[in-house]
């Protein structure tokens, strides 16, 4: 598969991706774009990172329990020195609204288990064990009625304070006992009932079964169907996938996503002796932040963290109001703004677009004024600065398809400014996309744009998964489709999606078409292993291309790779395996000619493959225990090939796996009711699950291809 990052994330404007359709809450919170979140504890904003009178510099500063390794009962009794005068639940909502937000997310408990929120279930709550005794969760909750936000709260999966729960290790995401889950239902239910209209729940770490994330998502939209549930749920269980903290993807995301960042990347509790730097200079990062998640198509989630008193630390306020002011100006390129609908970036900075709209986000100055967008083919009928409406006289000219925007001299920007230039198309948005398929005859994945989510059964063990394939192409003449593809995926039910035709589709087997190639030609070196690695599904250590298995890997202070004699193809191998680890398996095989093979694997929690550098094919195992195989057509050059493949232990103690080489080498063909209408116009196809347990789980069809008959 190649790896088609940054460069294929555009959605284009004639691609008609067929989704489910979106509810009211799922437009509602897409179009946010930016919200606040506040971790607020009534113990660890008190500390303020800071325990027996010195600075606790480990980890973020609201697990300060954790790190500084203070005993349970001290720590709870600082709860009586809660009494935050300070504290206006108003003025926080109104701070979040000058600063642009359209919600507020509130941290109701974290990982220590103390509650900002009233409830029955334990007296380690804001109410029963602080002096304050004030809900504040219910008053900002209120507040943000009253000042027309969205209010949301956060709540962590795991417990440092609740008797029964798991064990805590220090990556957090560690198992929920059954007691302890019925303590999070009771508790989850207590906050989709008492807090009126909830936009978002942010659940976050630990490592629950499936039906225990299914059971919290079924709490939370039976009681609160407008509510959105964050990935961090685990087991695909969530409305909205995660990226992880002060993460900005660098690939096409098909789902509902967000980034959630904090003002410091250091901590998201308040820490008294945080620095702070200048104001402007965090608010320019902060702000190019929220430009790249809008532009990529995600919501933007920033954080700050009060004092113990309930007061906004000045320097947060005051980056919060630089790009409020900024975001007054120019906020229509960013609410409910699209993302960039070319299928490249730009040096200058990003794009967003609405209907006949083009906005241009210039975080540096274009290389000799000049503004390069191909592939537009609409008209631009005007060039304004969002900011002041000031129309810029820009020569404007379609230059091989393209369209160049040459701005006036003496155009600059000064120092960490960021303008937006507002194009306005006359009939539409048109783009002609530069990665357009001109007259294939096959439609695989390796010409597909892939369509990525965020999976996951818990935290480690999060990747980038492919939930689609999709391709832009033009065709000169009408023709019939057939499907081709390999024992390992009949039996699965796909939606194909034709000209923004849906149809479903049974791969049924119909007629097995043998490849044309000698197996037998093949020959195949040892095994030789690396690692194993701490790392997660995706991740790769180094390099995978024109490895030298007799010097050092990952990088020169790593270990060569070892020769196992003992591994032999087509056995299942056993290893002992611990969490999160990563065994590297490399084997040449050197082929006669250029040509195509299935290969078989056996693997067990997740598996990577990489063919001469490129990546083939990355998935977990949602079921999280026992092995599971699959068949990879893996295109062999003429002559030597590197093949790499890594297996993934989650939680095994022992992992199973195998590269299989006695694999049939059929395909399958089987023909379509369906035409492309070949008049030389730009038509679409797609294919995804028909019927995914969630948007987020991975295809796993990666064999299957649409066949153009000529």
């Amino acid at each position: 598969m190649k790896k088609i990052l940054i460069a294929l994330f555009g959605l284009l404007m004639t691609f008609n991706i067929t989704i489910a359709q979106e509810s009211v809450a799922y437009t509602d919170w897409k179009n946010q774009k930016y919200s606040m979140f506040i971790h607020w504890g009534a113990i660890y904003s008190t500390l303020g990172g800071v325990w027996e009178g010195k600075p606790v510099t480990r980890g973020y500063s609201e697990q300060i329990q954790s790190h500084a390794g203070i005993y349970s009962d001290v720590y709870g009794d600082i709860a009586k020195q809660f009494h935050p005068e300070h504290w206006n639940a108003d003025s926080i909502v109104l701070l979040a609204k000058a600063a642009g937000m359209k919600s507020v997310v509130m941290t109701s408990k974290h990982h220590d288990g103390f509650c900002m929120f009233h409830t029955a279930y334990t007296d380690y709550n804001v109410v029963d064990a602080t002096p304050f005794k004030r809900d504040v969760l219910k008053e900002l909750s209120d507040a943000c009625q009253r000042q027309g936000l969205k209010f949301g709260m956060y709540f962590s999966l795991i417990d440092w304070h609740f008797p029964q729960a798991y064990p805590i290790s220090s990556s957090n995401s560690d198992p929920i006992t059954p007691e302890h889950h019925e303590f999070n239902k009771k508790q989850v239910t207590e906050l989709m009932t008492n807090y009126g209209p909830v936009s978002e729940i942010w659940f976050d770490m630990g490592s629950l079964t499936a039906q225990q994330s299914r059971d919290l998502a079924e709490i939370v939209h039976r009681l609160q169907p407008g509510c959105m549930v964050s990935g961090r749920l685990g087991n695909d269980a969530g409305d909205f996938c995660v990226m992880g903290d002060n993460q900005y993807p660098d690939y096409k995301i098909a789902s509902a996503w967000q980034t959630p960042a904090s003002v410091y990347d250091e901590t998201w509790g308040y820490r008294s002796w945080q620095k702070h730097g200048k104001a402007a200079d965090k608010a320019h990062e902060k702000l190019e932040g929220l430009i790249k998640v809008v532009s990529r198509g995600g919501n933007y989630l920033l954080n700050i963290g009060p004092r113990g008193d309930g007061s906004v630390v000045d320097f947060e306020r005051e980056v919060l109001l630089l790009n409020g002011a900024w975001l007054k100006l120019n906020g229509e390129a960013i609410y409910s703004a699209s993302a960039n609908p070319f299928d490249t970036t730009f040096a200058w900075g990003e794009v967003t677009t609405k209907p006949g709209k083009l906005y241009l986000h210039l975080l540096h100055a274009p290389e000799n004024g000049t503004i390069t967008l191909p592939g537009l083919t609409s008209k631009i009928s005007q060039i304004t600065l969002l900011d002041n409406g000031t129309k810029i006289n820009g020569k404007v000219t379609v230059k091989n398809g393209n369209t160049v925007i040459q701005l006036p001299a003496g155009f600059t920007l000064a120092d960490k400014e960021i303008k937006v230039l507002a194009l306005t198309c006359k009939d539409g948005v048109a783009i002609t996309p530069q990665h357009l398929l001109k007259n294939p005859t096959l439609l695989n994945r390796d010409n597909a744009t892939p369509q990525f989510s965020f999976s996951g059964v818990d935290y480690e063990s999060y990747y980038r998964s492919q939930v689609g394939d999709a391709w832009l192409f033009t065709a000169a003449k009408p023709a019939r489709l057939h499907l081709l593809y390999s024992e390992a995926e009949k039996g699965r039910q796909i939606r194909l999606t034709l000209n923004g035709s849906n149809n479903e589709i049974q791969l049924d087997g119909a007629t097995a078409q043998p490849l044309k190639n000698d197996p037998a030609s093949l020959q195949w070196s040892g095994m030789y292993a690396a690692g194993p690695f701490w790392s997660g599904i995706d991740d790769t250590e180094g390099a995978v291309k024109d490895i030298d298995s007799s010097k050092p890997w990952p990088n020169k202070n790593g270990k060569a790779w070892t020769l196992h004699p003992e591994w032999k193809n087509d056995v299942v191998q056993t290893v002992d395996a611990d969490r999160n680890m990563g065994l590297y398996i490399l084997q040449e095989i050197t082929a006669p000619q250029t040509g195509a093979y299935l290969v078989g694997f056996t693997s067990g929690d997740g598996i990577a493959v990489y063919l001469n550098g490129e990546e083939q094919m990355v998935h977990n195992n949602p079921e999280r225990g026992g092995t599971q195989t699959g068949v990879l057509l893996l295109p062999f050059k003429a002559g030597k090939n590197q093949l790499v493949v890594k297996f993934y232990s989650r939680f095994v103690k022992q992992s199973q796996w195998a590269v299989n080489r006695n694999v049939p080498q059929v395909m399958y063909s089987q023909p379509l009711p369906l035409r492309v209408k070949g008049n030389g116009k730009v038509e679409t196809c797609e294919i995804r699950q028909a019927h995914p347990v969630s948007v987020h789980r991975n295809l796993q069809l990666p064999n299957l291809a649409v066949v153009i008959e000529k």
